[in-house]
């Protein structure tokens, strides 16, 4: 009961009060280390914005706010930007940066920008969803892959 108490104070404090509704087969926690880990099926979700991951690991400071997420194995995610632009994709691991508001995907990212019709691949990206700013970087011997959508262009 105590750390269902824990997650609730820490979860109510991200971006301006939004619910966090983390589901996991598992949970353990370190308050005193300020780690908490969900393992199995995750599945978190935080207004538009969806992770779901085998493990996820949330890194707390001493007010018990969010500093850190790490979601590994089968990540797949629903990102919305301040500007509404929309993207999901899924990567090997995913590093959310609450303070930042930014994503940082690696290993095998596909990432769709749903709205503009923009695919990135790539080995690394960096998404911020304030400023809506991703940079990309390949694989040593595969480059970043751009593809657009070009359908309504062609019929103008």
């Amino acid at each position: 009961m105590r750390y269902i108490l824990l997650i609730a104070i820490f979860c109510s404090n991200i971006l301006l009060a939004q619910e966090l509704k983390i589901v996991a087969d598992k949970f353990s926690a370190d308050e005193m280390k300020g780690i908490s880990i969900f393992t199995g099926n995750v599945k978190i979700k935080k207004y538009h914005d969806e992770l779901n991951a085998t493990k996820v690991t949330i890194y707390t400071d001493e007010n018990n706010k969010p500093t850190k997420f790490i979601a590994l194995g089968n990540v797949s995610f629903k990102v919305e930007t301040e500007a509404l632009a929309k993207y999901e994709g899924v990567a090997q691991k995913v590093v959310y940066l609450p303070l930042k508001k930014e994503y940082r995907f690696y290993g095998n990212v596909h990432l769709k920008q749903i709205n503009e019709r923009k695919e990135i691949l790539g080995d690394e990206v960096i998404l911020n969803t304030i400023d809506g700013k991703a940079n990309a970087k390949g694989l040593k011997k595969a480059p970043v892959i751009m593809i657009f959508d070009m359908k309504d262009e062609e019929k103008k």
